[in-house]
């Protein structure tokens, strides 16, 4: 792999200054700001992983999370929806053809949705009928269309696996077909307007209908391979990555203002840089493990050994060690930021903020032994 770079170098600096200046008030609003949002559509960041023949960047997963890295870096909130977006139109590589070029055919595409089976798909003649709410749906207020998980049920039974739990697949819904519920409160990443939806008593025909896995892909692309557990950990935690790492370089230009403070002798500015530099360190460690996992995974997918790798286990693994150590690292520097660190106002307050809400996810949260 190339040499890992600082998380700032991956987004043109113009749009981390809008992006950054605009966060405040897009926190205000409860969504992302206008002009955040002009730039990720000029950037085309919503289709990193949607080919082209789509309309999208066809980037390698490598490519796509070290932008990722960089948005968050740049605005947590930003980061972590291009991150649940993109990472929804990912989605494309397994939607049937025909809805799928219907979807993206809108140049600002941009699919929402949950994983959890939050509703039940009645079988129908010629589709389903679909009743359920679903949370967290990142991007709804933007979003131009919704996934969501369903139990299957057939003459009032519900189907089962062979080992006995329900059948569980996947829907797209349209925008108008849905209602959006604005339930999201939260400490940080309160832009990603997170909200629940919900449709009722819905008749979709039967290829609205996809389920996510390798086998059943419709496109050829490698990224098609890629496990999704393995893809989910892996976008989700660079965004935690960028947020440590803007919180450790918000405490840098912190502690050098005050150099000179009566209250702090060279022997404590030296205690607090000593500090700084450890919870630097451990962020590069743990960085560089993580995308050195990555990329050999990456380039299992590319050469079709992708299946039963233990490389993907590694990603995990590290995944988890990564999301841990920013915590770490962000947790060790805080009680030394002082008040402006408290204030809701501040950057340096809604990036501890962010990076505590967005932790909660349960693919980031400590594995229990």
């Amino acid at each position: 792999m190339t040499a890992l770079l600082h998380p700032s170098a991956y987004i043109p600096s113009d749009a981390t200054t809008i992006i950054r200046n605009t966060s405040r008030g897009a926190e205000l609003m409860g969504c992302l700001h206008p002009e955040q949002l002009a730039i990720i559509y000029a950037q085309n960041w919503f289709n990193l992983f949607v080919p082209k023949a789509l309309g999208g960047l066809e980037l390698s997963l490598p490519e796509a999370l070290t932008i990722e890295e960089g948005l968050a870096y740049a605005d947590g909130s930003t980061g972590w929806t291009v991150t649940l977006c993109s990472g929804a139109n990912w989605f494309a590589g397994f939607l049937n053809h025909e809805i799928a070029s219907v979807i993206f055919s809108n140049k600002k595409v941009c699919l929402a949705g949950s994983g959890q089976p939050g509703g039940i798909a009645k079988v129908i003649p010629g589709g389903y009928e679909i009743t359920g709410r679903w949370k967290y749906a990142t991007g709804a207020p933007h979003a131009t269309a919704f996934t969501a998980n369903c139990v299957i049920e057939k003459d009032g039974i519900v189907l089962q696996n062979e080992d006995g739990s329900p059948v569980v697949h996947s829907f797209i819904f349209l925008k108008d077909e849905v209602f959006i519920y604005n339930d999201w409160h939260t400490t940080g990443m309160i832009a990603t307007a997170s909200h629940s939806f919900e449709v009722t008593n819905l008749q979709v025909p039967a290829n609205r209908r996809f389920t996510i896995e390798a086998a059943t892909a419709v496109l050829n692309n490698p990224i098609y391979q890629y496990p999704f557990l393995q893809f989910a950990e892996a976008t989700l935690t660079v965004n935690v990555s960028g947020m440590a790492m803007r919180f450790a370089d918000l405490c840098e230009i912190l502690f050098a203002g005050r150099t000179g403070h009566k209250n702090f002798t060279s022997a404590m500015l030296d205690a607090l840089q000593q500090k700084l530099d450890t919870a630097k360190q451990q962020l590069h460690t743990a960085r560089q493990r993580f995308y050195t996992a990555v990329h050999q995974s990456w380039q299992a997918c590319l050469t079709g050994n992708a299946a039963g790798s233990l490389l993907f286990e590694h990603v995990s693994a590290t995944s988890h060690a990564l999301a841990q150590a920013c915590l770490q690292a962000v947790d060790a520097l805080y009680p030394f930021c002082g008040l402006a660190a408290a204030d809701s106002r501040t950057e340096i307050n809604r990036v501890w903020r962010n990076i505590h809400t967005a932790s909660q996810h349960s693919l980031l949260t400590p594995l229990l032994s």
